[in-house]
């Protein structure tokens, strides 16, 4: 399950990899990728419940699965919900942790509070991050219900053996939220590759998948 603003070929490495092992499937969530043409704002729920009908449609039932960034949202939300949703289940670069409220942040977040009152909304871009600039219309209203819907709670009832894999150079999801996703989930095992970013399967290809492979074979 890919992130957002990227698609199933984002896991090019892993398709190849994986189809020796298993039967993979890789859908393009709405919005992305070939699923294009969203009728109204998607939240998690509907990005859940769109993963089931795949599942549904295509006969998988309880498959492992590998989460990156926006798609581990949805997969840790499925997985507290419902322990039938995946067998094992990878995350890697997950977002939907609450992000640490730094004087920086602050700053930038009351400077914002007060020109937004007096200064055209076009004028304020740089307060927007680069995610929601690049959308539009009903992708922006849905962009907004995801990342306001914090998942911090969530993880205490995730019962799957979970793998969690981050690069130590992630800017997106920091290590920090690696550790607390190890320390809420508690059947789960944090991997750190070094001199990877967010997208760690794609900086470090091989690393990730010797990895993930051991996880789901053992």
């Amino acid at each position: 399950m890919h992130g957002y603003l990227a698609d199933r070929r984002s896991f090019y490495y892993q398709l190849n990899y994986f189809s020796r092992y298993f039967e993979v499937f890789a859908p393009d969530l709405k919005g992305f990728g070939e699923n294009k043409g969203m009728d109204y704002p998607y939240a998690l729920d509907d990005y859940i419940s769109e993963v089931e009908e795949f599942k549904y449609k295509n006969s998988i039932v309880k498959p492992h699965i590998i989460a990156h960034s926006f798609g581990g949202r949805i997969a840790i939300k499925a997985a507290a919900e419902n322990c039938e949703f995946c067998n094992k289940l990878v995350l890697t670069g997950a977002a939907g942790l609450k992000p640490k409220n730094t004087p920086k942040k602050a700053i930038k977040k009351a400077l914002f509070s007060v020109l937004k009152k007096f200064v055209k909304k076009e004028n304020l871009t740089r307060f927007y991050s680069k995610d929601y600039l690049a959308l539009d219309g009903v992708m922006k209203e849905s962009f907004k219900k995801i990342i306001t819907e914090h998942l911090d709670g969530h993880l205490v009832k995730i019962k799957n053996k979970t793998l969690i894999v981050f690069g130590d150079k992630d800017k997106e999801t920091p290590l920090y939220m690696a550790r607390a996703l190890n320390k809420g989930i508690a059947d789960s095992r944090l991997i750190t590759i070094k001199d990877a970013g967010h997208f760690c399967f794609i900086d470090k290809p091989n690393k990730f998948n010797l990895e993930v492979r051991e996880f789901l074979l053992s």
